[in-house]
């Protein structure tokens, strides 16, 4: 009998395409270094490194949440949108390359990906 081969639940992979994130007119994050994480279920979602994300714009919201494959993730929201963007400070050992790292809900802000 052939083997079973089953594709991981989860995969990530680091690119250097251009990555913006943009609240209306305003620019919120833009970077070439975001690894993508792809997960059966779930669109692609873009990590983009802090150091590439304009956190002054940004304040901790009291939402967390919690991910069996991930992690807890602490949310972030800007003035006028909740929860907007989310990170896994300390995130599974499978998951570690994205520690630190922000995802935003693509439902809130406009995400380009060149």
């Amino acid at each position: 009998m052939a083997g079973h081969f089953t594709e991981p639940r989860m995969t990530l992979h680091p690119h250097n395409r251009r990555v913006r994130i943009l609240a209306g007119d305003t620019l919120v994050a833009d970077t070439r270094n975001a690894t993508e994480l792809r997960e059966h279920g779930y669109p692609q979602r873009q990590y983009v490194p802090r150091a590439d994300v304009d956190m002054s714009k940004l304040s901790i919201s009291s939402t967390v949440t919690h991910c069996p494959f991930k992690g807890d993730a602490i949310y972030y929201s800007l003035p006028d949108i909740a929860d907007v963007a989310w990170s896994y400070e300390r995130p599974n050992d499978e998951m570690a390359a994205i520690a630190g790292r922000l995802a935003f809900d693509e439902g809130k802000v406009t995400e380009q990906v060149e």
